[in-house]
């Protein structure tokens, strides 16, 4: 499959680059390359992508794209997310094929996990 005009990669704001790594590094297992203070990337995440400094939020209520990452056990991404200091703006809930929950990161990004529900 050609990779021609495919989504690549998307970029966060970010606050507190520091804190925010440090949720995604326990949370998920990120790991980040810094490009000075103001910038940090991400890859090999099935998007690679990227967080810049700036006092903005990435949330659906300001009408920013949702993106929702994949579990494979739901309830211990989610404990996952919340031992790393996220919290949980929508617990699980059930949807047509699937469940998932949503979060904010320290730098107030909403993001979702979700998980296919077997048949």
């Amino acid at each position: 499959m050609s990779s021609n005009e495919k989504l690549n990669y998307v970029e966060f704001p970010a606050n507190n680059i520091p804190a925010t790594k440090v949720f995604f590094e326990q949370a998920f297992n990120w790991s980040f390359v810094d490009y000075g203070p103001d910038y940090t990337s991400f890859s090999d995440q099935g998007l690679d992508g990227g967080f810049y400094r700036a006092d903005l939020k990435s949330t659906t209520a300001n009408g920013s794209a949702l993106l929702v990452l994949l579990s494979e056990n739901l309830e211990l991404t989610q404990k996952n997310v919340e031992m790393a200091g996220g919290t949980i703006t929508q617990a699980i809930f059930d949807f047509p094929g699937g469940r998932r929950f949503h979060f904010v990161e320290p730098s107030g990004n909403e993001l979702a996990v979700w998980s296919i529900v077997a048949e």
